[in-house]
């Protein structure tokens, strides 16, 4: 007759081991749950931690207009960009308070802050993240610095493109929370809580500017960053509910790869020469008649 060892009414090693391996699991579990998660519905209320801006950084950038930068040195193989670094400040500047909405002080500050939130929370995958909550946003005070211009002849288009380079340095930052929503075994079963700091430390890299081409029935100039950039984020998080892990390094590969991941994506703009649609379409119009006429 066979003894069943592990339903025995009378303590055995199986039984032991079992219970010992399950009862390992319900305290992970419940570490998890009270340490790192959080089931609320709105864990952010429940947390002491609100991330900001560094106060310092942004009183600097408000109080200190950009410093002009030294001239850039002319030599035979570039020319001084000075004029249109000038000028690129000044159309920053403009699209800056049209982000504020032509306000100044907080004022402004919490209306480009609520709109960073809408557009936040219209590009989050709502699957796996919870409701974002921008805290602050600084928009900088500087622009992008262009030098060192030149003229070569590019491989892949039959003329002469114009090639800078593009040095960018500011204080541009944003402090947001938000959870990562665990679904399993049912929707939105946890939360993780994570806290995040993500500001702009430097960018480099060479501007490509591409002149029409005459035979196109619709030129453009074609303004194109380099895909070799150079892009440092300083990346500041805590992630948990009551005890958090601070400044995960993982965290910061993820949000630095997805940043440059979707700036190499975007990083050429083609600017259709203003009036020609006027010009090309009803030649367009014409040509394909003139088809339908001589074809059967």
């Amino acid at each position: 007759m066979s003894t069943n060892y592990v339903f025995s009414l009378q303590p055995t090693f199986t039984q032991g081991l079992i219970l010992g391996q399950l009862s390992i699991m319900f305290l992970l579990a419940l570490i998890l749950q009270y340490l790192f998660l959080d089931s609320t519905e709105s864990p952010f209320e429940t947390s002491s931690y609100h991330p900001r801006v560094n106060s310092d950084i942004r009183r600097k950038g408000q109080q200190n207009p950009p410093v002009e930068r030294k001239r850039d040195s002319l030599d035979e193989s570039g020319e001084s960009a000075d004029w249109f670094n000038a000028l690129l400040q000044q159309v920053v500047n403009v699209y800056r308070s049209k982000l504020r909405n032509d306000l100044a002080g907080p004022q402004g500050d919490e209306v480009a802050r609520q709109r960073v939130e809408a557009y936040a929370n219209r590009i989050r995958p709502a699957g796996f993240l919870d409701y974002i909550k921008v805290h602050s946003v600084d928009l900088g005070n500087s622009a992008p610095r262009l030098y060192n211009g030149r003229t070569k002849t590019a491989d892949d288009v039959d003329c002469s493109v114009t090639e800078f380079s593009v040095d960018y340095e500011d204080t541009v930052s944003v402090s947001l929370s938000t959870s990562y929503l665990f679904n399993y075994p049912m929707t939105s079963f946890a939360r993780l809580p994570v806290f995040l700091t993500i500001s702009l430390s430097v960018f480099k890299s060479s501007l490509t500017i591409t002149p029409p081409n005459p035979a196109s029935t619709t030129p453009e100039i074609v303004i194109s960053f380099s895909p070799n950039f150079t892009l440092d984020l300083t990346t500041t998080s805590l992630v948990g509910s009551r005890a958090k892990l601070a400044n995960v390094p993982k965290l910061h590969e993820l949000i630095q790869h997805q940043v440059r991941r979707v700036f190499a994506a975007r990083a050429k703009w083609p600017v259709v020469l203003p009036g020609l649609a006027m010009i090309t379409e009803p030649i367009v119009r014409e040509m394909k008649r003139e088809m339908e006429e001589v074809l059967p």
